[in-house]
């Protein structure tokens, strides 16, 4: 999911990184449509291709081995067996413990070249002499976190493949980085691999199950700042969207307010009471406001789920894997359990 909202949240000199050159280097887009990984040997060796998000053809000698990743890719690729040399993006809190948004990557053995947004070492990067940069996509087009004044130099030390994240169904999202994990030499079928596909599916199901059974329990999506309230807009959230399709009932927007590039309504605090459910799941990122926080907001106080007590946590930034969903969607049949759907009047 995008950071809250988004617009809240110098480049090295060619002549310096043209030292550090990448393996190979990429293509004009071929006009093969789906993106696809040629068959390395078991050895690794021989050529790699791959077709990312953007259209764009990548072709190396050999199997990248070296791979530096967004703190979501990394955790995505990290459960599907692949383990980065270095992360960017969130990954280590102000005490020094794992960001959530990192999932189960083990900071103590992975390079940082930035934890936050607009941080991105451009020099440390260079001297990992990585093969591949990984990275999702919330924007067309867009590496997350990518600082757009570093992107030229970024691609001449290496090539980058990017997952596209918005306007892309749940499952095609997780696949995507389950093949380049297997096209980057993990094991698909590992035991941990399958058994994770297994809980995520009966997570859904679950959720499918309680959805039918309830279908007047009402849930809102939101992260909040000090000036607005933000509601999910549906459709642009991966997560929530399929979460919808099992058959949830979910508040959203009719649409969502052009200035923030979808995803959300911005709601003043004073509005904050256009919407109302029986549940409210908040976003949960270290950057988002607290629960605790909007409390002191006269409208949020008043809105029915606040009143009850109904108010959990919104994963906003899981990884895209299916270790990562399944956890998100027994948390979310948890809370929705013991929930009651009689709360708005």
């Amino acid at each position: 999911m995008a950071t809250v909202p988004r617009r809240i949240l110098a480049a090295v000199g060619a002549a310096t990184l043209l030292g550090v050159s990448a393996c190979g280097g990429t293509a004009p887009p071929s006009a093969a449509a789906p993106s696809a990984p040629s068959a390395p040997s078991a050895s690794g060796q021989g050529p790699w291709t791959w077709t990312d998000d953007r259209g764009k053809h990548i072709s190396l000698p050999a199997r990248p081995r070296r791979v530096v990743a967004q703190s979501g890719a990394a955790a995505a690729l990290w459960d599907f067996g692949v383990r980065p040399v270095a992360v960017f993006g969130p990954h280590r809190l102000k005490g020094g413990g794992r960001d959530p948004e990192v999932g189960e990557v083990d900071i103590s053995t992975v390079e940082s070249i930035g934890n936050v947004w607009g941080e991105f070492n451009i020099e440390k990067y260079a001297s990992l002499r990585p093969d591949l940069l990984v990275d999702g996509m919330y924007q067309k087009d867009t590496l997350w976190y990518v600082p757009e004044e570093s992107v030229k130099v970024v691609d001449q030390i290496a090539p980058t493949v990017g997952v596209q994240l918005s306007g892309k169904p749940l499952p095609e999202i997780i696949e995507t980085y389950g093949r380049l994990a297997a096209a980057l030499g993990a094991d698909p079928e590992a035991a941990p691999v399958a058994e994770a596909k297994k809980r995520f599916d009966a997570a859904g199901e679950a959720l499918r199950t309680l959805a039918a059974a309830r279908p007047d329990l009402k849930v809102m999506i939101v992260t909040g700042t000090p000036d607005n309230l933000y509601v999910a807009y549906l459709p642009d959230h991966p997560d929530i969207k399929y979460w919808g399709e099992l058959g949830l009932n979910i508040v959203s927007p009719d649409r969502p307010t052009e200035s923030e590039g979808g995803f959300w309504e911005v709601l003043s605090w004073e509005n904050a009471d256009k919407y109302d459910a029986d549940v409210i799941l908040v976003d949960a990122r270290a950057q988002s406001m607290k629960v605790d926080e909007m409390a002191g907001k006269p409208t949020w106080a008043k809105l029915p789920a606040v009143k009850a007590g109904q108010l959990y946590p919104w994963h906003a930034a899981e990884r895209y894997s299916h270790l990562g969903y399944a956890k998100v969607m027994e948390e979310l049949k948890a809370n929705l359990d013991k929930s009651r759907d009689d709360v708005v009047r």
